[in-house]
């Protein structure tokens, strides 16, 4: 794993705990942010490793596409990819005429922390397994 990559996934950790700690002082609508975002730097720190473009973009669907292939397994449903991209505007600004009504709940919150943790589990997963030393 590249330094980069590596620095990539210490913020995605970063942003797992502090999803924790927010959703445990229900600030939800900070939760969900840091639940989204912790997915999104593990899949950009996945296209680090892999020498891929790096996207600017928030669209988890989007970074998904770009990483998906027989070698790069992303532990993610198509309605999970679309939980986290439907909360990432609506959590980050206040409800206005641009955006639908939302309202953040524990149980959402739950849902997508699980998600991020699943997504940067893969992606570390993939790094230890191809760091393993092959036996032989």
């Amino acid at each position: 794993m590249n330094d980069e990559t590596s620095v990539w996934l210490g913020y995605a950790e970063e942003n797992i705990n502090a999803a924790r700690v927010l959703l445990n002082e229900n600030l939800l609508n900070s939760c969900l942010q840091n639940a989204q975002q912790a997915a999104e730097k593990a899949l950009k720190a996945f296209l680090i490793e892999k020498n891929a473009p790096l996207k600017k973009t928030h669209s988890i669907q989007e970074l998904v596409r770009i990483l998906n292939s027989p070698d790069n397994l992303i532990e993610i449903t198509d309605d999970e990819i679309d939980l986290l991209d439907s909360v990432y505007l609506p959590s980050k600004y206040p409800l206005g005429s641009a955006l639908p009504h939302f309202e953040p709940t524990a149980e959402i919150c739950l849902q997508c922390l699980d998600v991020a943790e699943r997504i940067l589990k893969s992606v570390k997963s993939f790094y230890q397994k191809s760091a393993a030393p092959e036996d032989g």
